[in-house]
C-alpha cells in the first residue's frame, strides 16, 4: 500500500474519531429545560440602540410590562415565583463596610442621588431608586416616589434567600473590591458559597479566586482562556483547568461551534464542576446580551437543559413553556460542534 493511501486512511480515521467522540448519540444526558439566569431581577426593558458606557437605561425605558424595579429584593421575589432558577445581582462597597445592591456606578441615572455608588449603606437607603425611570422622554415618571429604600444589602438580599442561587456582579476593576467581597464571602458557610459564582473585572475576581478557591468565579481572561484552550483541545474530550469549577456565559452563536455541543459539551462541563449559561448572540466589541428575544429560544437544541441568560424573564418564560417536549436526547446523532 502506498505511503500516501496509508496517511489518507489514517487521517480518516482520526477524523472519525473525533467526529464520533463528540456525537451527542453518545451522551446519556436526558432531554429537559433550560436553567434560566435572570439578569437583574425581574427588570424594566429598555432601548438599547446605540448605547455606550455612558447611557443612562432608565431614560430609554420601553414602555413598562410591570412595575419591577432591577436588583430589589421585590423585584427578586418576582423573578424566582416566576421561574427562574438563579439570578444575577450587582455590588458595590459602601463606606460602612457593607455591599450595596445596585447595578450602576453612580447615582444620577436612576436615584434622586448624585455621585458614585459609594455612600454608606443607611445613605442609599434614603434614596429612590424609580426616581428616573421614564418611557416617554421625561414627561413622565412612572416609578417616581415608589422606590424609596429599595436599594438592598447583599447581607439582605442572601438573608431573605438563604438557599437560592446568585450570580454576584463586581462593577468595577479594582482588586481592592474583590478583597473586600472574598473576605465577606469568607464569612458565609461553604454550603452556601456553593451556590454562589462571583464575576466581573479580571484584578478583583483574580483576587477572589486566590482567596476563595472553592468559589465558582468569571472574569473576560478566564472566560477567554477557557475557550480559547477548549476549542484547540476538546476535540479530545479534554477540559482545561480554565473551564473547571466556574460558571461560563458563552453567545448561542458561539456555543454552537464549541466541541460536542451540546450534549457532550455539557457532559464534560458538568463533569468539572462548570454551570453553563448562554448569552444573546455575539456581534463583537463585549460580552452579549442576555437571550432576551424569545425567537432566540426556539434555537436551542431539542429538549437543552443547559442554563440560558435573559433580561426579559417575562417574556422568555411562556416560550419555555410551550416548547414541545422531547422524547428522547437533546440533539440528534449527527451534532458535533466543528471547527
Amino acid at each position: 500500500m502506498k505511503k500516501r493511501t496509508i496517511i489518507l486512511l489514517v487521517l480518516i480515521a482520526a477524523g472519525a474519531a473525533i467526529y464520533i467522540n463528540n456525537m451527542s448519540l453518545l451522551s446519556s444526558r436526558p432531554a429537559g429545560k433550560p436553567v434560566i439566569l435572570a439578569h437583574r431581577g425581574l427588570a424594566q426593558s429598555y432601548d438599547r440602540a446605540g448605547l455606550t458606557g455612558e447611557t443612562c437605561t432608565a431614560e430609554r425605558m420601553l414602555p413598562p410590562r410591570h412595575d419591577y424595579l432591577e436588583n430589589t429584593i421585590r423585584s427578586m421575589e418576582a423573578a424566582f415565583a416566576l421561574g427562574a432558577d438563579v439570578l444575577e445581582l450587582d455590588v458595590h462597597p459602601t463606606t460602612d463596610s457593607k455591599f450595596a445592591v445596585f447595578h450602576d456606578w453612580t447615582l444620577d441615572c436612576r436615584t434622586d442621588g448624585a455621585g458614585r455608588t459609594r455612600d454608606s449603606m443607611a445613605e442609599l437607603k434614603k434614596l429612590d431608586v424609580g426616581y428616573g425611570y421614564t418611557a416617554d422622554g421625561g414627561k413622565t415618571f412612572p416609578f417616581r416616589g415608589h422606590g424609596v429604600g429599595l436599594m438592598p444589602s447583599l447581607d439582605e438580599v442572601l438573608a431573605h434567600f438563604p438557599d437560592r442561587r446568585f450570580h454576584i456582579n463586581v462593577k468595577s476593576n479594582d482588586a481592592a473590591e474583590g478583597g473586600k467581597l472574598a473576605a465577606y464571602l469568607a464569612d458565609l458557610q461553604p454550603p452556601r458559597r456553593a451556590l454562589l459564582t462571583v464575576y466581573g473585572g479580571n484584578e478583583p475576581i483574580a483576587g477572589v479566586k486566590r482567596a476563595l478557591p472553592d468559589i465558582r468565579t468569571l472574569s473576560r481572561r478566564t472566560l477567554t482562556r477557557c475557550i480559547l484552550q477548549y476549542a484547540a483541545l476538546g476535540w479530545s474530550g479534554y477540559v482545561p483547568d480554565q473551564c473547571r469549577d466556574t460558571t461560563l456565559l458563552i453567545p448561542i452563536n458561539v456555543a454552537e461551534w464549541l466541541w460536542g455541543w451540546p450534549n457532550r459539551f455539557l457532559d464534560r462541563m458538568d463533569a468539572a464542576g462548570t454551570q453553563i449559561f448562554l448569552l444573546g448572540p455575539y456581534a463583537g466589541g463585549g460580552f452579549s446580551e442576555g437571550l432576551d428575544d424569545p425567537e432566540l429560544i426556539k434555537n436551542l437544541p431539542a429538549g437543552y437543559s443547559g442554563g440560558i441568560s435573559t433580561d426579559a424573564l417575562d417574556l422568555i418564560v411562556p416560550e419555555i413553556a410551550h416548547r414541545p417536549a422531547s422524547t428522547g436526547r437533546s440533539d440528534d446523532a449527527a451534532s458535533v460542534a466543528t471547527r
